[in-house]
């Protein structure tokens, strides 16, 4: 769909589509949602953290995304990476032309050096994500929406970035739950993009539980 004539399509839609960080029972079922998850995942939060600060770094790592209206914020993930995590993708970017081309088509690496043993169980499942319930709290994100991106990752989007600035980045969302890092970045523009045009609440509440068999399954997570 991006930079195609679909993306031009799609844009033709765009005035009829109400930005949906202000829909307010979208908002309350977040509020509502990341409460209770984060009373059941509490306890498991901190054991987490203690294991992940074990190495001496810090627990949670923060990252400048996008959010709605294009404004910044910054996400929260448990680290799964090493401290030099930078440093460590410079290298490998500059000397492996095969993991360069993986990264320039997928933003990820299937077998990447910066991810640490307990980063690596975290990120299969999913587990790195859970400080983003602070996020969807604080109003950054969402319980479902768009894959939170970062300023690199505009371009990818070509027209089809109005769409995503319309709704909250999601803590989950119709990436996640079609095939996730198997996904080209082509298709998750085109799912970020329906998943705007489409909305409706019956729908979140589809995805939010499709999310609970893919995480259990780990499809795609690496």
């Amino acid at each position: 769909m991006a930079g195609t004539r679909s993306a031009m399509q799609a844009m033709d839609r765009l005035p009829g589509c109400p930005p949906l960080h202000r829909h307010r029972v979208k908002r309350a079922f977040d509020i509502v949602g990341s409460l209770a998850l984060l009373a059941v995942f509490g306890p498991l939060m901190l054991v987490l953290a203690w294991m992940v600060a074990r190495d001496g770094g810090p627990a949670v790592f923060g990252h400048r995304r996008i959010g709605a209206d294009g404004r910044p914020f910054t996400c929260l993930k448990f680290r799964s990476m090493v401290v030099n995590s930078a440093e460590v993708l410079e290298r490998l970017l500059a000397t492996d032309e095969t993991a360069r081309a993986e990264w320039l088509a997928t933003r990820k690496l299937r077998n990447d050096p910066r991810i640490t043993p307990v980063g690596r169980f975290l990120r299969k499942s999913s587990l790195d994500e859970l400080p983003q319930l602070i996020n969807v709290l604080r109003g950054d994100m969402s319980l479902v929406g768009p894959r939170p991106i970062i300023d690199d990752e505009v371009s990818y989007y070509h027209a089809c970035f109005p769409f995503y600035t319309r709704c909250r980045p999601g803590l989950t969302g119709l990436w996640q739950v079609s095939g996730r890092s198997d996904v080209d970045y082509v298709r998750r523009v085109q799912l970020d993009t329906a998943y705007v045009v489409g909305w409706n609440f019956w729908a979140d509440i589809g995805i939010m539980l499709r999310t609970v068999r893919v995480v259990v399954k780990g499809s795609g997570a690496y």
